[in-house]
């Protein structure tokens, strides 16, 4: 998949595609259904199949001191359209000119000038243009004069006939709801970041662990105990048990993730590794000392393996 950001130029043959248009956080089920659409008429249609999305998420621009609630960054967002089976990505800098841009601008000059789309799909609730004034309708009308054919897809529901959505699968990951937030997601929510040296207490009572910062914008998931499978550099997928949040045992307190691996010796320092949320088994707590805590530990590891079958 060709991946396009800020200015850079579409190939002239990625002109004159589909594109499924949105935000895309989390690539959860009903922004599948979008970008489904968008490939089945690309497909059908013997044309480009691409992905319109945007950097920073619009809710950061507009409510800077909102707190992280990103479900994916946006290479996983990238990595995921790609194994959906889409040519190109288009990322676009959504800045305060970009925000600035009329609907109509954003119409001929981004979508049919620059892009030169020949059809477009979104979400019902799909919205753009300065204050947020064109919707699907305005979409329609506009396109029609340029030669863009747009179509939207309904919400889709859960089996409680709820709407699945970002806000949704936030909500269940700050519950330490994992495996509703899965069922929303289609896969289960997963940290991306580099492991980096810590004060390595871990190897003290046998029990190393990586260490990985919680990046930027990643919405906070319950802090506790957690079964987890983590990918590694090399493809490799091993499970194990980690502790998400500010460690109470130990001071300073600092956020960390921090991933016990079972069954596996190996330097990790430097390497970027994916970590899956996959069972909350536990909160955090301060225990009464370092025994207690080993007791603890030999507990969870046990646990995760069971939450794991």
């Amino acid at each position: 998949m060709k991946r396009i950001t800020g200015d850079a130029p579409l190939a002239e043959a990625l002109r004159g595609g589909v594109a499924a248009i949105g935000n895309f956080d989390g690539f959860h089920i009903g922004h599948q259904a979008v970008v489904g659409r968008a490939l089945d008429r690309a497909r059908a249609e013997g044309l480009p199949a691409l992905a319109l999305t945007f950097d920073p998420h619009p809710a950061r621009l507009f409510r800077p001191q909102s707190p992280p609630f990103a479900l994916t960054t946006t290479d996983q967002k990238l990595d995921l359209l790609e194994s959906f089976g889409m040519d190109a990505a288009v990322v676009l800098r959504f800045d305060a000119a970009f925000a600035a841009l009329p609907a109509d601008e954003f119409v001929s000059g981004v979508l049919v000038g620059r892009l030169g789309l020949t059809g477009s799909v979104t979400g019902e609730d799909f919205t753009f243009g300065r204050g947020a004034s064109g919707d699907t309708a305005k979409l329609l009308e506009l396109g029609a004069a340029h030669g863009l054919i747009p179509e939207t897809v309904a919400p889709v529901r859960d089996d409680g006939a709820a709407i699945i959505s970002s806000t949704r699968a936030r909500a269940a990951l700050q519950a330490g709801h994992c495996r509703e937030a899965a069922a929303l997601m289609g896969r289960p929510f997963a940290i991306r970041g580099v492991v980096e040296h810590g004060d390595k207490r871990g190897r003290t009572i046998d029990v190393p662990t990586a260490n990985v910062a919680i990046g930027g914008d990643y919405v906070r998931p319950a802090y506790g105990i957690y079964a987890v499978r983590c990918r590694l550099e090399d493809g490799r997928v091993v499970e194990g048990v980690a502790n998400l949040g500010i460690r109470p045992m130990f001071t300073p307190p600092k956020e960390l993730l921090e991933v016990h691996l079972f069954d596996y010796a190996g330097d990790l320092y430097g390497q970027t590794i994916e970590t899956e949320l996959i069972a909350h088994l536990r909160p955090e707590m301060k225990l009464a000392s370092l025994d207690v805590l080993k007791a603890q530990i030999a507990k969870d590891i046990v646990d995760a393996r069971a939450a794991l079958l």
